[in-house]
C-alpha cells in the first residue's frame, strides 16, 4: 500500500489527525515509534536586559549590606569588648570576624531569652541544622547564617569548632552551677577557645603554638566572664560559681545572692581569679613562637587602663604593651582609618587606647586583691 492509500485510508477511519502528526515527526526524526504522540518542544529562551541585571545586583548588594550590618548591630550591642577588637582587624577579615562574633553572640543569649529549657534546646537545634546547611551551600534566609556562610567560602572555616560551641552551649541549657572549676575551663575551651580557633583561621594562622595560646586565652576569658557576671546573675538569684571552690570556703549561694562581703566570699573569688591569671601566664609563654599574623586576635589580652560603663578609670595602665607585645601605635592608627563600619568617635578613643579588655591582667588583679563581687557589678 503507498504513502497516499494509507492516508486515504487512516481518513475514512478518523485517524487523520494522528497519521499526519506521525508522519512529520516521523519525516523530521522526532519519534521513535509510530504510535508515539510526544513531540520535543524546546525551552523558551529568556534574555534579561541590562537593566534588569543592574536591578539585580543592586538588590544582592543591598542584601548583603543590611545582612553586614545585622552583624555589626548585633555585636556592637551585645558584645562591645569584641566589636571594637574587631575594629582592630584587618579589612580582608573583620566582616567574617564580625559574622563569628554575631553567631556566638546569638548561641550566648539564647539561655537568657527563654522561659523553658524546651525551647532553648529547640533554638540549639536550629542553628545545628543551620550550620549543616552552611556548609552544604545552602544557608537558611537569616542574616547571621548568610554572612556565617560567606565567612566559611571565603576562609575554608572548620565546621567542628562551631559545632563544638553549639553543644557547649546547649549543655550549658541545664542551669546549674559549674560542679568544680575544671569544669568551668572546659566551658571556657569549647566556648571561647573555639572561636579563637576560628578567627585565627580567618587570618589563615594555622600554628600549634598560637592554638595552644588561643586555648589558654578562651579559659581565661571564660572563667572572668563568669565571675563578671556573678552580680548579675545573683539579682536573678542564680549563682554559676564552681562548688568545689565555694565548699571549700563555706561560701553558699545565698550568700552571694545576699551580696555578701565576707572573707569567705574574698576566698571564693581570688581562687577563681587566680587560676584565670594562671591561664594568661601560660598564654604570654607561647609569646616568642606565636606568629605576627596571629596577634590581631589576642588584642583583647592587652595591657590597658580599665574603664567601666559609666567611663571611670579604675586602674592606671600597667604597660602599653600587649599579651605579645602588641601592635605598634602606626599599624593599630593605619588599620584603624579603614575601618568599615565607621566607628562613633567614642569608639575611636577606645580602640585606640585599647580599652576593651575582657581578661587582661589589671583585672584579674584588681579582682584577687579585693576579692570583693559588690565592685564587678560596674563590670557587667
Amino acid at each position: 500500500m503507498t504513502h497516499t492509500q494509507e492516508e486515504a485510508q487512516l481518513k475514512d477511519t478518523g485517524c487523520m489527525g494522528f497519521a499526519m502528526a506521525s508522519s512529520v515527526n516521523l519525516k523530521n526524526g522526532l519519534l521513535t515509534t509510530k504510535n508515539s504522540l510526544h513531540k520535543k518542544i524546546p525551552y523558551p529562551t529568556f534574555i534579561q536586559r541590562p537593566a534588569e541585571i543592574k536591578c539585580t545586583r543592586a538588590l544582592t548588594n543591598s542584601t548583603g549590606h543590611h545582612n553586614e550590618q545585622y552583624c555589626i548591630d548585633i555585636v556592637r550591642k551585645r558584645d562591645y569588648d569584641g566589636f571594637l577588637c574587631s575594629l582592630l582587624l584587618p579589612e580582608a577579615v573583620r566582616r567574617s570576624a564580625l559574622a563569628l562574633r554575631a553567631f556566638n553572640v546569638e548561641l550566648a543569649q539564647i539561655k537568657d531569652s527563654v522561659s523553658q529549657k524546651t525551647i532553648g534546646l529547640m533554638r540549639m537545634q536550629f542553628w545545628k541544622s543551620a550550620v549543616e546547611d552552611v556548609y552544604r551551600d545552602d544557608p537558611p534566609a537569616q542574616p547571621v547564617n548568610a554572612e556565617l556562610w560567606r565567612a566559611v567560602r571565603k576562609h575554608t572555616l572548620t565546621r567542628r569548632w562551631m559545632l563544638r560551641i553549639i553543644s557547649e552551649r546547649e549543655k550549658d541549657m541545664d542551669d546549674r552551677a559549674y560542679r568544680n572549676l575544671q569544669e568551668l575551663e572546659t566551658y571556657g575551651e569549647n566556648t571561647q577557645s573555639s572561636l579563637l580557633y576560628l578567627l585565627l583561621e580567618t587570618l589563615g594562622v594555622k600554628n600549634v603554638h598560637a592554638d595552644h595560646a588561643a586555648s589558654h586565652i578562651g579559659k581565661a576569658q571564660g572563667i572572668l566572664t563568669c565571675l563578671r557576671a556573678t552580680p548579675y546573675n545573683s539579682s536573678r538569684r542564680k549563682v554559676y560559681l564552681p562548688m568545689d571552690i565555694c565548699m571549700l570556703h563555706g561560701a553558699s549561694q545565698e550568700d552571694f545572692i545576699r551580696g555578701s562581703r565576707d572573707q569567705n566570699i574574698r576566698d571564693v573569688v581570688y581562687d577563681i581569679a587566680s587560676q584565670a591569671h594562671v591561664h594568661l601566664q601560660h598564654a604570654r609563654s607561647f609569646s616568642e613562637n606565636v606568629p605576627h599574623a596571629a596577634m590581631p586576635v589576642f588584642l583583647q589580652t592587652r595591657r590597658s587602663p580599665i574603664v567601666t560603663h559609666d567611663c571611670c578609670s579604675l586602674e592606671a595602665p600597667l604597660s602599653s604593651h600587649g599579651c605579645f607585645g602588641g601592635l605598634p601605635a602606626e599599624s593599630e592608627e593605619s588599620r584603624f582609618r579603614c575601618v568599615s563600619p565607621q566607628p562613633t568617635e567614642e569608639e575611636s578613643n577606645a580602640a585606640h587606647s585599647a580599652v576593651f579588655t575582657i581578661m587582661e591582667e589589671d583585672l584579674l588583679m584588681r579582682l584577687i586583691n579585693t576579692s570583693s563581687v559588690k565592685q564587678a557589678k560596674h563590670l557587667q
